[in-house]
């Protein structure tokens, strides 16, 4: 195997690769980067096996067809440090030789016939739903997905495609984001993205690509790279009972005053307390210690005080995310769940029980 290619085009693949890699046994074939030249095209893969993506180059010269795999991350190491001229890759008696210039790098290789195959089933179901659309909504819940919960599927994002909607869901126990789109022409059914596929889809994924899944495999795919991730298997939590039917009070708020006011009172401590009353909102950090406190004067138009308790990193994702100038708050009672909404997307947090 031979080629030639110019250092910042393979240096933006293989960096994108880096995510895919087997980081704590660097004797693993699936720490290793394949790389295969044919007819004149440079076809670069890595997988640990729960995740995985294939990328296609065509901008290189001088190329003889072949195969081979060296350690992903010592690759990009040497990459990084060469100057943004052509570099030389060559196998040379089981190592890939890497030249520029008058610079000479050797990195050992294992059997390229030994590396694992990107998994693609031949019988997915196509999601018929804008790339955009699909990344924005996923984007959305990203914040509420768990880490590391005994209960897998919360690690996770529910696509659960019904009827009219496709709704997109994740929590960490303590809220419950939800991003809406229309369903127009997908079969209804559902599945779990893991946290880890859904940050790197939102990196890879910037134009429109082809969607696919089964019961096990999601895989996105446009005309220069191809991902793939195992889906999660279990059954996600009941999360629409968790919705609130009914609210006694919808507030429609400025959302950069909202995150000013928040922001200023969060510096210390993330716990806050927010009243509303007839004539504005009072924003206090919950510190025992010290004292923050902001107010925002305005008719709210309501005929008793009330308060949630929060950890203020909750609103803010939520604020983070959305597209409007004003935002809704939905509420009963103080101590109980509260509502969040945004155009399509929602949010239901549980709040900080105070003594009353």
């Amino acid at each position: 195997m031979r080629f030639v290619i110019t250092k910042n085009i393979i240096e933006n693949v293989i960096s994108s690769m880096q995510p895919f890699l087997e980081k704590k046994d660097a004797s693993s074939i699936t720490s290793h980067i394949y790389l295969e030249t044919t007819n004149g095209k440079l076809i670069l893969k890595a997988t640990d096996y729960e995740i995985g993506l294939e990328s296609h180059i065509d901008n290189i010269s001088d190329s003889v067809d072949g195969k081979a795999t060296t350690n992903g991350s010592n690759l990009l190491g040497i990459i990084k440090r060469l100057k943004n001229e052509d570099i030389i890759f060559e196998v040379v008696s089981n190592n890939i030789i890497i030249k520029q210039n008058k610079s000479t790098f050797k990195l050992p290789m294992y059997d390229a016939n030994e590396y694992p195959s990107l998994t693609k089933s031949n019988n997915l179901k196509n999601l018929d739903i804008s790339t955009l659309n699909f990344i924005n909504s996923v984007r959305k819940i990203t914040p509420a997905i768990d880490n590391n919960n005994p209960k897998f599927e919360l690690n996770g994002a529910l696509i659960d495609i019904k009827n009219s909607k496709i709704n997109f869901v994740s929590t960490d126990t303590r809220r419950l984001a939800i991003s809406h789109l229309q369903n127009i022409n997908n079969e209804e059914s559902q599945f779990i993205i893991p946290k880890k596929a859904i940050i790197e889809i939102q990196k890879l994924f910037l134009d429109e690509a082809s969607i696919n899944y089964d019961d096990t495999n999601l895989v996105i795919s446009n005309d220069k790279m191809t991902f793939f991730t195992k889906l999660i298997n279990g059954k996600y939590p009941d999360y629409e009972r968790i919705i609130p039917q009914n609210l006694k009070y919808n507030l429609s708020l400025p959302k950069n005053i909202l995150v000013e006011s928040i922001k200023l009172v969060t510096s210390l401590f993330s716990n806050i307390k927010i009243t509303f009353n007839s004539t504005g909102i009072v924003f206090e950090s919950l510190d025992e210690d010290t004292e923050s406190k902001t107010q925002i004067d305005m008719d709210l138009n309501i005929d008793k005080e009330f308060y949630l308790a929060v950890n203020a990193k909750y609103l803010l994702d939520f604020l983070s995310m959305t597209n409007n100038e004003k935002i809704t708050v939905g509420f009963n009672e103080s101590n109980l769940p509260f509502y969040l909404e945004d155009d399509k997307f929602y949010t239901i947090v549980m709040p900080i029980v105070l003594e009353k």
